[in-house]
């Protein structure tokens, strides 16, 4: 898919979460969900750090066309010409969400909302969304 985009080499990137330290390996390239929206990160590419929306990063390693498509929900992006550090509030690997949970989830907070306190609604309102979001992930209507 963005095999005209990429340049020779790779670059070190690391997914980190509260819990650990998930991945650590080469990348050819990284599509990020920043806050003011997505951006690909290349080997040789402009130091930044950036805030992370809920949505899926695509990390493209070598040797394999398909991305490895993992959900995070939100976080901190530090990019060097180097390295991709994400530090991520929550991580888990697409292949690993479970839709009919997500959306037993999200009925649940549906109901949670519809009956809570003003002052809780918006911490329901927002698991409710990054619920939904975990489900746009599964079905494949996030671009990656």
């Amino acid at each position: 898919m963005f095999e005209a985009l990429t340049t020779s080499g790779t670059f070190s990137f690391e997914l980190v979460s509260p819990e650990r330290k998930l991945l650590s390996e080469p990348a050819r390239m990284v599509v990020v969900p920043g806050s003011e929206g997505d951006f690909g990160v290349l080997p040789n590419h402009s130091a930044l750090v950036s805030a992370i929306r809920p949505g899926v990063l695509s990390v493209y390693r070598e040797g394999t066309a398909e991305p490895l498509r993992i959900f995070v929900a939100g976080g901190f992006a530090d990019v060097s010409p180097q390295n991709l550090t994400v530090l991520a509030e929550e991580a888990i690997q697409v292949s690993d969400l479970n839709a009919a949970e997500i959306e037993q989830t999200i009925r649940n907070l549906t109901e949670d909302l519809g009956m809570a306190a003003d002052a809780d609604k918006p911490r329901i309102a927002a698991r409710l969304a990054l619920a939904q979001t975990k489900l746009q992930a599964v079905s494949g209507t996030i671009a990656a």
